[in-house]
């Protein structure tokens, strides 16, 4: 399609159960790193999230970052030197290996006494802690609230079938005061099997509304010649802004 006004317009797919039943095993997305099939990492950083940077951030300082599924974004790098604290999980020890290696920052590794097999890894600054673990084994780990969320390639990579499961662990990890930012894909989802999985507006107000106010910030064209191979002639972004009700 030519047109992004007109890919834009498109109303989000009416079978929202097409995926439900999709997993991908935690070996399998290790996998991806060793292979590098990691089509989603972007080295320039997320656009949307440059664009609404200072909005997300208010001018606070010394804010406690949390980046769920966060593999070696550079976004984590930007908190950090802005003064802010970063924690992130991540199942790939390679990844977490990679994201300090490319940011030329040195680090420390230590197990996690409350999850068999789990590591830590920390900047040497002290102001990036990552957690080698499944998602779902944070809960057993005490690393305290977070005032932002950063929510990119998350909620679109978990199981289907775990999203509630996913959004009690990050609802539970918020301050008061709080603002998760949220970016989430629409495609039609019978043609790619995902992940990233399509997440529906619907579900989106399913799974936070009882805790968040959810405003859309920004719909985008997010369409590149690799989604050609998934099957699919169109994908757009939407980021999503949650705020405490």
């Amino acid at each position: 399609m030519d047109d992004a006004r007109t890919l834009l317009d498109i109303k989000e797919y009416p079978d929202t159960e097409v995926q439900k039943n999709r997993v991908l095993t935690l070996e399998e997305w290790q996998d991806k790193w060793v292979s590098h099939k990691i089509g989603f990492h972007q080295e320039q950083g997320h656009k949307l999230l440059k664009k609404h940077l200072d909005a997300f951030l208010k001018g606070e300082s010394g804010l406690r970052v949390f980046f769920p599924l966060c593999g070696k974004a550079v976004e984590m790098k930007w908190f950090a030197d802005r003064g802010h604290s970063v924690v992130g999980v991540e199942i790939s020890e390679l990844g977490i290996r990679e994201f300090f290696s490319e940011q030329n920052l040195s680090y420390s590794e230590e197990p996690i006494t409350e999850v068999p097999g789990a590591k830590v890894f920390k900047s040497s600054a002290g102001n990036i802690s990552l957690y080698c673990c499944s998602i779902f084994d944070l809960p057993r780990v005490n690393i305290g609230k977070f005032d932002r969320i950063w929510d990119r390639g998350a909620l679109v990579a978990v199981n289907p079938s775990d999203r509630k499961r996913y959004v009690d662990v990050m609802l539970s990890l918020l301050r008061k005061g709080f603002q998760y930012l949220l970016a989430v894909l629409s495609y039609d989802p019978t043609k790619h099997a995902g992940p990233p999985f399509y997440v529906p507006d619907a579900e989106i107000k399913m799974l936070f509304d009882t805790k968040c106010k959810i405003h859309c910030l920004e719909k985008v064209d997010a369409f590149e010649e690799r989604h050609k191979s998934w099957g699919i002639d169109y994908i757009f972004e939407k980021l999503y802004l949650l705020t405490e009700k």
